[in-house]
């Protein structure tokens, strides 16, 4: 579906402004400019360095375009996983873009954009198609799905705008329309290339052009006094941070905020990073019964819970175990503004939160549960390494530039109670929760930022879906930390209903190395191999390590026993 600019009635302040976008400053587009080129072009000016994907026949003129193009391609194994890293590379980068070729790599594509466009991350798609002249008389060209425009109508449904480039004239405008939406609304976007439509060129000389909302300054100020009354009048005022602080850069204006007001912070599981979680003021991660019980007591009884970028999903929400009085909160995403039962339109999230931020409204420091640090149990060598020894020991271990990649399942809740040093160094699909998530997206991070060392935390069963992307992290020389944890299969599921199709095979994920003749691994069955395997893997900088952790099947972490434990009195 495509999202269109709100109308504003009440303002006299146009709601949108044409200017002019970061293209604007090489002029306009020349008539011999071509939509293959400009594409490209675009790309470079919204400050894209690198494109994930695979080739295929209908795409392959424009990779030949990449491939001159300062922009390095970076070839993976599957197109899921293209996807995967693309997302985190916008997660990290602030925008990212993924390139395949018609149908067998779009539609391949589908369950890494939907989890993007759910988890509000900008990843630019572009797929080629069969050109516009094969079309005639409706052949039955290969990668062809019903009609030629299935793989289009099917992105519609899971990104915010979307184009195919068919027409030369309305092609350069389009690619400039969809790529302000990326931007705009941190979502996925596609464009669909013919392959006879890459070398064309433009019928006229072309003007990039940009659209700058602005929000209603009525609206602005009145949502801005009643926020500021609620907190001043409150006893326990609380900051939740999700994850659109992320994806909006707001990190530093919510600190602001709080330092200015002395008011504490907490995040959202999906939004776990986004301050230092050695900050002073920050409490933990508040998800419900899954969350530390005095930041749970203490953010269900607060007067005033300012929601600042979250969306309360069933996750977030520790699957309902949360409870939040709506009038007592101030909601604010990018998508509405609700203070207790009043809405607010037209009001853009930096707006508000910066403007909250400009002034002291608290006289008084709020007294708050401070963060515990985690508890570090006492382990003996020898004994069997468990998911609460081993989590323990890395969240002894975590340094600056380690990035922690969680993928679904206990390697995501037993990921929650880790300390990340600094914000944004936390990934996870924790809200669309697609396994397979974690290998593809370190690879993601290393190419945003190769000082960024990932910890990647993975279930086998994840592992056994796109591990194998560990062999685009050889050709490129990264040094992700990959840690395994084998369980013989999917102990969430065996969490919710056993039975043997939660069973999958044993691997002898160690011995991947062996495999792709490069990196280092490690087989782990004792809280001793477990400090030794990770001091060899910290220490071999030069390549990937693996970590294949024996674990119980019916071994979980911390998180997910006090879930079940709150859910067992509800039910």
């Amino acid at each position: 579906m495509q999202r269109k600019t709100v109308k504003r009635k009440q303002t006299p302040v146009p709601p949108v402004r044409i200017g002019v976008s970061p293209a604007s400053a090489n002029g306009r587009v020349k008539h011999k400019e071509t939509i293959g080129r400009y594409l490209i072009q675009r790309l470079q000016d919204y400050g894209l360095r690198d494109i994930f994907g695979i080739p295929g026949d209908f795409v392959l003129q424009f990779y030949g375009m990449l491939e001159e193009s300062p922009i390095r391609v970076i070839g993976c194994t599957r197109e899921d996983s293209a996807g995967y890293a693309a997302d985190a590379y916008a997660r990290v980068h602030g925008l990212g873009a993924v390139c395949v070729t018609y149908c067998v790599g779009g539609l391949s594509l589908c369950n890494s954009i939907a989890g993007a466009f759910a988890e509000k991350s900008p990843v630019i798609v572009i797929s080629g198609a069969p050109g516009i002249h094969e079309r005639r008389n409706d052949p039955l060209l290969h990668h062809k799905v019903r009609d030629f425009n299935t793989q289009r109508e099917i992105f519609e449904k899971i990104t915010v705008a979307s184009a195919s480039l068919d027409d030369p004239l309305t092609a350069f405008r389009e690619i400039d329309r969809c790529l302000e939406a990326a931007v705009r609304f941190k979502r996925p976007v596609y464009l669909e290339m013919p392959r006879d439509r890459v070398q064309a060129e433009a019928l006229g000389p072309h003007q990039p052009l940009s659209l700058t909302l602005q929000s209603n300054e009525q609206a602005l100020d009145a949502a801005l006094k009643e926020a500021r009354e609620r907190i001043a009048n409150a006893k326990s005022p609380v900051i939740i941070a999700g994850v659109e602080i992320h994806r909006f850069g707001l990190q530093s204006e919510v600190i602001a905020l709080a330092e200015k007001n002395q008011m504490p912070m907490c995040a959202t599981l999906l939004g776990k990073s986004v301050v230092s979680e050695r900050h002073p003021l920050y409490m933990g991660v508040y998800e419900g019964a899954m969350g530390r019980q005095q930041v749970t007591e203490f953010v269900e009884s607060s007067d005033c819970v300012m929601l600042l970028g979250t969306f309360m999903t069933d996750i977030n929400l520790g699957i309902y175990t949360a409870k939040l009085d709506p009038s007592r909160c101030i909601y604010v995403t990018s998508e509405q503004l609700r203070i207790g039962h009043h809405h607010f339109h037209d009001v853009l999230l930096r707006d508000f939160v910066t403007g909250l931020g400009k002034e002291k409204v608290r006289k008084s420091k709020t007294p708050f549960p401070a963060h515990v640090p985690r508890t570090h149990g006492k382990h003996a060598q020898k004994d069997k390494v468990t998911i609460r020894s081993m989590f323990d020991y890395f969240d002894h271990i975590l340094q600056e530039q380690m990035v922690v990649v969680a993928d679904v399942g206990d390697s995501l809740f037993a990921a929650s109670d880790l300390t990340i040093h600094k914000h944004t160094e936390f990934l996870s699909p924790a809200y669309y929760t697609s396994m397979g998530f974690a290998l593809p997206a370190a690879l993601g991070v290393q190419v945003a930022n190769r000082d960024l060392r990932p910890l990647v935390l993975v279930g086998d069963g994840a592992f056994q879906m796109t591990g194998m992307e560990l062999s685009t992290v050889v050709r490129h020389g990264f040094n992700p930390i990959v840690v395994v944890l084998n369980n013989k299969g999917y102990t969430t599921e065996r969490f919710l209903q056993e039975g043997p199709f939660n069973d999958i095979l044993n691997w002898n994920y160690h011995r991947v190395p062996d495999l792709l003749g490069a990196g280092w691994g490690f087989e782990v069955r004792t809280f001793g191999e477990l400090q030794q395997s990770m001091q060899a893997a910290l220490a071999h900088k030069d390549a990937f390590s693996i970590l294949n952790v024996h674990l119980e099947p019916n071994d979980v972490s911390p998180a997910l026993e006090r879930l079940a434990a709150k859910m067992s009195k509800q039910l």
